[in-house]
């Protein structure tokens, strides 16, 4: 079985300027659904208000809580901050740091939305409210449940937010992998970040996914993956600048999967990014990424030493 974290709040009520991003939530979750006993559901509690404020700051938690954003600070995160999204925002950090928990008993676990790596300090941006990645590192950090998590980050956007948040933090590394010349504009520093150019396809993309991300695994050692598993690098994405094609989005998962297993190393992913007209393609994209995801793990780990780069 596969953990999956869900909260009926992830569906918040309909946001015209960005439907795909938030209305995706229920497709995800009806299409979970039709898998069976194959999944094993988890509703996390709201995130504690001082775990919000120890990666935020206050005033912009309250702002966002209260659901009284000014509209300056709307307009960068492109839509309202209703009570509904204010909800939904208190509960997706929660279902991150709950995905994040069972993987360390299972070994992977998935949260059915999250990947905000945009939202910074005191504003959201790009789609993000606030940092679900950033705010369950710290707290599985400073409550010693890990020594060392590593974000691990292959939205076709940079993990500017993330980067930013956790600079200088103590057993919190970050990972980027994103199209150079794609939203943000101006990018933060990861503890390491890999800029493609536009048009990067599977045999490339691949290629230097293994070449830059298992030197970092070996030295860093990370307790945790948390990975920011978004399906905008595919070709076709309307925000995207890459052209992965389906077969090499599963190769990057499994990846990504085997990579942590056969280390002995904990999996929980995110949703993260994927944009377009088709809501249900998105989420089926999403489910397919969960599944592959833990049922690669799992397979790795039963059978130890038989990583390989899966061809495209």
């Amino acid at each position: 079985m596969i953990a999956v974290v869900h909260h009926p709040a992830y569906v918040a009520n309909g946001q015209a300027a960005n439907p795909s991003q938030l209305s995706k939530n229920a497709a995800i979750r009806d299409l979970l659904r039709t898998h069976g006993s194959a999944i094993d559901w988890h509703e996390p509690e709201p995130m504690p208000l001082h775990w919000l404020e120890a990666t935020h700051d206050p005033g912009y938690v309250a702002e966002v809580l209260e659901a009284r954003v000014p509209r300056e600070k709307e307009r960068r995160i492109g839509f309202a901050v209703t009570p509904s999204v204010a909800a939904r925002a208190q509960v997706v950090p929660a279902g991150t740091w709950l995905a994040a928990r069972l993987a360390l008993e299972r070994g992977f676990a998935a949260n059915s939305a999250g990947g905000s790596h945009h939202a910074l300090a005191e504003t959201g941006a790009g789609y993000c409210v606030f940092n679900d990645l950033a705010i369950a590192a710290v707290r599985l950090v400073e409550e010693g449940d890990v020594a060392r998590v590593l974000i691990v980050d292959c939205d076709v956007h940079q993990g500017d937010g993330t980067a930013a948040l956790t600079a200088g933090r103590p057993g919190i590394a970050t990972y980027s992998i994103h199209a150079e010349k794609n939203f943000p504009a101006r990018k933060a520093r990861s503890s390491l970040d890999v800029p493609l150019a536009d048009g990067i396809g599977d045999a490339a993309y691949l290629a230097t996914l293994e070449a830059t991300l298992l030197p970092l695994i070996r030295d860093y050692r990370p307790d945790l993956i948390l990975y920011q598993a978004g399906i905008d690098p595919l070709a076709g994405d309307r925000l995207g600048r890459l052209a992965l094609t389906p077969e090499g989005l599963v190769a990057r998962d499994r990846f990504i999967a085997e990579a942590a297993a056969t280390r002995g190393i904990a999996l929980a992913s995110t949703v993260g990014g994927g944009y377009g007209d088709d809501v249900r393609a998105l989420a089926a994209t999403h489910v397919a990424v969960i599944l592959t995801l833990g049922r690669a793990y799992h397979a790795a780990r039963a059978t130890p030493g038989t990583m390989a780069l899966p061809s495209s």
